[in-house]
């Protein structure tokens, strides 16, 4: 019988997102090979680091309950990146980060997959307020934290090994997120087995 991290499912007008398999390695490693996408979400790196850190997000799932989501769009069925909470060890707060494969940029599938994340972790997880840990010369990232309320909060501090990387915190509370004008007009559907 699969368990209830392996149905978990969240799904926008686009996109199903749902926790990470060994099978989307392929993807996982080509993304994180790209020179443009990978400096901002822990740098360039070899198919070898990449198996670690996609085996590193399934654990985080079976041992916190929550971790980032494999995003697959939904017209193609094809894995274009990775979205949703993390919270390691010493981490500044509780993040929602994301990471899109470069030709899946500019389409606006950041902002839907880390809304439908933000919904689920408010509502499933009882959290009470993001945070975003975002390079300041990562404009498009900041954008999207734009697009999804959060406000620049200031710089902050990573644990180590991260701790000399230049990040600045964005961020809302759950309240000030479910005040947004648009969240009673985003089309989002959450299918979750019972708990």
């Amino acid at each position: 019988m699969p368990s209830a991290i392996e149905t978990l499912r969240l799904e926008t007008p686009r996109l199903v997102l749902r926790p990470p398999r060994l099978e989307d390695l392929d993807a996982w490693a080509g993304m994180m090979a790209d020179p443009e996408v990978a400096p901002f979400v822990g740098g360039v790196m070899p198919r070898s680091m990449a198996w670690r850190t996609i085996v590193l997000m399934i654990g985080a799932w079976h041992a916190q309950g929550f971790a980032m989501f494999s995003v697959i769009e939904k017209s193609t069925g094809e894995w274009i990146g990775r979205v949703g909470p993390w919270m390691p060890d010493g981490w500044p707060g509780s993040e929602i980060g994301w990471a899109l494969r470069r030709d899946r940029w500019g389409r606006g599938l950041a902002t839907e997959a880390a809304a439908a994340t933000i919904d689920w972790v408010f509502a499933a997880r009882d959290w009470v307020e993001i945070i975003h840990c975002i390079a300041p010369d990562n404009l498009a990232s900041q954008g999207v934290a734009r697009r999804l309320g959060s406000r620049h909060r200031g710089p902050g501090q990573l644990p180590p090994p991260f701790e000399h990387e230049d990040v600045a915190i964005w961020g809302q509370t759950r309240d000030e997120w479910h005040a947004r004008p648009q969240a009673s007009s985003v089309n989002r559907r959450h299918r979750a087995p019972p708990e």
